[in-house]
C-alpha cells in the first residue's frame, strides 16, 4: 500500500514542481518505507510516491517506476494479486522483468495492452501512468473503489492524489468549500462521490479511468457492477448446495490470492460473520496459525471481543486482544481531522483506527471482512425498508397520517425499558441499537410510500426539512437519486443494496477503513469485495441473502461449516463507541466549545439557535442527538484544521 500524488500543468509547472515534495510528504503514513519523485520538464508533469513495502522489498520496487525504454512512468498504490500470472503471459510476449513487484507488471501490462490492461487485474489499486509517446496522463481506480483517488481540474491544470491533504499542499490549490457538498455531508455523514468538500475537486469514481493530454480531460467507466438476478422463469435454478459449494470455492480463492506478501500478515477479527468467514478461510489454506486481532470495550453493549475470542479459539488462530479504555478512544478524536481530511462523521472510525494500530504492532498486512453486508443483505435497514415499503402501500394515506399522529405522542424514552425487556425475544430484524432514534425514524416513515424516501430516512441523520432549517438551503441531488431512478426494474431489497454498493460502500465504509488503516501504516485487504464474488452474489436469488427475517443466509451457512452454529446465529452488533454517553460526560466541554452559539453564529454555516436546542435536548436526556452532534463536531474540527 502506498500514496501517490502528481500533476499535469504547463501554466503552473515550476510552482507545482516546487510544492510536490511537500505534497508527497503529506502521504508519509501511507508509505513510510521509501519515497520518490519524477518530473518531465518538457511536458509539465510531476509524479510523487510514498511506499509501504509489501512485495519486493528491494530498491528494485522503487517508485515512480520508469519503463526500460524510459517512455512510461508509473506511480502505483495498491495490490494486483494475480500479477505472477500476468507476468508469465507478458514473458511469453518477450517482456523481461528486473523486479518481482506487481508495479512493474502493471506498467508493462499497460505498455502491452494499453487501457485494456485494466481488465487483466484482480486487486485493489489507484495508479497514474505518464505515457510519453502518447503525451497523456492515464489514471485509473479499481472496480469497487477500495483505493482512493482524488483529482482537481481547473484552467487546464490537473492535480491528483491519494488523499486531499496531498492536493491541498500543491501550489495553486484553492480551498474553496462547496456549500452543496457541505449540506450533503450533513445529510449522509460523508460527502458522496464524485463530489468532494472542495470546489473543482472530485473523487475518481470506482471502475473509472481518466485521461488528460494537457488540453482535454476524458473520464470513462471501465467496469460496471453486474446486474442483479431477476429470477427469470427461463433461467437455470441455483440450488442451495450448489451455491454453497461455489461460494466456498470463490472465497477460498479470493482469500488465497490475498495472502501473498513479503511481510508479516494477519487478520482483523471482530467475531461477526464477515470477519469470521475470512479468518476461517485463511486458516483453512494456512499450515500454521494465522495472527488475528480484535479490540474490546469496557461497555458491554459495544464489546464483541468475547465472541472474537471464541471464534479464534475454535479456529486455532494466534489471537491478540486489547481492551480499549474510554480514554484511549477519546485520545483519538483530536487526530480525526488529520486522518480524514474531508469531513467524515462515522464515529466507528475511532475503533477502526485503534484496531489498526494494534494490528500494525505485529504485522504490516491484514485481511478484513468489509463488504459482506452490502452483498448479502446484512444490514437491518435493508429488510426494514423493504418491510416498510410493503406496509405503506397497504394502508390509505388517512390511516397512515392518523397512526403517525398518535404514535408521535408517545415518548421513545418511556418505551426504552419495555423494549429492553422484549428485545431478546424479538426476531433479529427488530433488534436495533439506539432505540429512541429508530423510533423517531419509524414515525417519520409512516408518511412516505416512495422507496428512495423511506431509505433516505433510514440512512440519513437529518431529513430534508431539518437540513433546510439547519442551513437555510435545500439538499442538492446526488448519485443517491440517480441510482434509485436507474434501478426501478429491481425489487426493493435489490435496489437499496445496489444504492449502497455505489454510495455508502466506497464513500463511507471503504473510506473509513482506508484512512484509519493507512494512518497506522497498515495495509487492509478485503477478499469479500473480489469482483468474482461480486459477480456471484449478483446472480444469487434474494432468498439466499435474506431468509426467515435474517440476512446473510448463505454466508452464515458457509461459516457453519467451519465454526459451531451457536457462534454464528447471534444478534448483529455495531462496531462503535458510546458517543451519546460521552457527550454528556467526558466530551461535554469539547462539544460546548466547538458548538457554542457564538462560534456558530460567527462562522455562519448553520443556525446556532437550532444547534443549541439539539445540545440542550441531548444533555438533559430528552432526546438522543449523538449522530447529529457528532457530525457537527467533526465539521467544526475539520474546518479548524484545514480552513482556518
Amino acid at each position: 500500500m502506498c500514496g501517490i500524488v502528481g500533476f499535469h500543468s504547463a501554466k503552473q509547472y515550476l510552482s507545482l514542481k516546487d510544492s510536490l515534495p511537500e505534497a508527497t510528504r503529506q502521504l508519509a503514513k501511507r508509505g513510510p518505507d521509501d519515497f520518490g519523485l519524477y518530473f518531465d520538464d518538457d511536458h509539465g508533469v510531476g509524479l510523487g510516491h510514498r511506499r509501504l513495502s509489501i512485495i519486493d522489498l528491494s530498491p528494485a520496487g522503487h517508485q515512480p517506476m520508469v519503463s526500460d525504454d524510459g517512455k512510461c512512468i508509473i506511480a502505483f498504490n495498491g495490490e494486483v494479486y494475480n500479477f505472477t500470472e500476468i507476468k508469465k503471459v507478458l514473458e511469453g510476449f518477450g517482456y523481461r522483468f528486473r523486479s518481482s513487484s506487481d508495479t512493474e507488471v502493471v506498467l508493462k501490462a499497460y505498455i502491452h495492452w494499453g487501457i485494456d490492461c485494466l481488465d487483466q487485474f484482480i486487486g485493489m489499486f489507484a495508479f497514474a501512468i505518464w505515457d510519453k509517446p502518447n503525451k497523456r496522463l492515464f489514471i485509473a481506480r479499481d472496480r469497487m473503489g477500495i483505493k482512493p483517488l482524488y483529482y482537481c481540474y481547473s484552467d487546464q491544470n490537473l492535480l491528483f492524489g491519494s488523499e486531499l491533504k496531498a492536493l491541498i499542499s500543491l501550489s495553486g490549490f484553492k480551498r474553496e468549500i462547496d456549500p452543496e457538498a457541505f449540506r450533503l455531508f450533513l445529510h449522509f455523514q460523508y460527502v458522496p462521490g464524485p463530489r468532494t468538500i472542495f470546489e473543482d475537486t472530485f473523487k475518481l469514481e470506482p471502475g473509472h479511468y481518466l485521461i488528460y493530454n494537457g488540453k482535454d480531460l476524458v473520464i470513462k467507466r471501465w467496469w460496471e457492477l453486474p446486474g442483479n438476478c431477476r429470477n427469470r422463469a427461463n433461467s437455470s435454478p441455483m440450488t442451495g448446495a450448489d451455491a454453497l459449494l461455489e461460494l466456498d470455492d470463490l472465497l477460498t480463492q479470493a482469500v488465497s490470492d490475498r495472502l501473498i506478501s513479503d511481510v508479516p500478515l494477519g487478520a482483523l477479527l471482530s467475531g461477526g460473520v464477515d470477519s469470521s468467514i475470512v479468518v476461517a478461510m485463511m486458516q483453512k489454506v494456512n499450515r500454521s496459525p494465522i495472527r488475528t486481532f480484535s479490540i474490546g470495550f469496557e461497555e458491554e453493549a459495544y464489546n464483541e471481543a468475547p465472541w472474537a475470542k471464541k471464534i479464534a479459539k475454535h479456529l486455532g488462530t494466534d489471537h491478540t486482544e486489547l481492551t480499549v479504555t474510554p480514554q484511549d478512544a477519546l485520545n483519538v478524536i483530536p487526530q480525526l481531522p488529520e486522518i480524514y481530511d474531508e469531513p467524515f462523521a462515522d464515529s466507528s472510525a475511532i475503533p477502526t483506527y485503534l484496531v489498526s494500530c494494534l494490528t500494525r504492532n505485529q504485522v504490516t498486512v491484514a485481511l478484513s471482512g468489509d463488504g459482506g453486508d452490502e452483498q448479502f443483505a446484512g444490514y437491518v435497514r435493508y429488510w426494514m425498508t423493504q418491510t416498510m415499503a410493503d406496509w405503506m402501500k397497504r394502508f390509505p394515506e388517512k390511516i397512515r397520517n392518523l397512526l403517525k399522529q398518535n404514535l408521535g405522542r408517545i415518548s421513545a424514552s418511556k418505551l426504552i425499558p419495555a423494549y429492553a425487556f422484549l428485545r431478546k425475544y424479538l426476531p433479529q430484524r427488530l433488534q436495533v441499537e439506539n432505540f429512541p432514534d429508530k423510533w423517531q425514524k419509524l414515525i417519520n416513515q409512516l408518511g412516505e410510500t416512495e422507496l428512495s424516501e423511506l431509505y433516505r430516512m433510514t440512512v440519513c441523520i437529518w431529513s430534508k426539512n431539518d437540513i433546510y432549517r439547519l442551513t437555510g438551503d435545500s439538499i442538492p441531488t446526488s448519485k443517491y437519486e440517480t441510482l434509485f431512478s436507474e434501478t426501478e426494474h429491481l425489487n426493493a431489497l435489490q435496489r437499496v443494496m445496489r444504492v449502497d454498493q455505489h454510495t455508502y460502500l466506497p464513500d463511507a465504509m471503504l473510506t473509513k477503513v482506508d484512512r484509519a488503516s493507512m494512518a497506522a501504516s497498515l495495509e487492509i485487504r478485503v477478499p469479500l469485495l473480489d469482483h468474482r464474488i461480486i459477480a456471484f452474489t449478483s446472480r444469487l436469488p434474494d432468498s439466499f441473502k435474506y431468509r426467515d427475517g435474517k440476512g446473510k443466509y448463505l454466508l452464515k451457512e458457509l461459516l457453519c461449516n467451519y465454526v459451531p452454529r451457536n457462534l454464528v446465529e447471534r444478534p448483529k452488533m455495531g462496531f462503535g463507541v458510546p458517543v451519546a454517553q460521552w457527550f454528556r460526560t467526558k466530551l461535554k466541554g469539547l462539544l460546548n466549545d466547538y458548538l457554542s452559539h457564538e462560534r456558530l453564529k460567527r462562522e455562519g454555516w448553520v443556525d446556532p439557535y437550532y444547534v443549541t436546542q439539539l445540545v440542550i435536548e441531548h444533555m438533559d436526556g430528552t432526546n438522543n442527538h449523538q449522530h447529529r452532534l457528532w457530525a457537527l463536531l467533526m465539521w467544526e474540527m475539520w474546518r479548524e484544521k484545514w480552513m482556518v
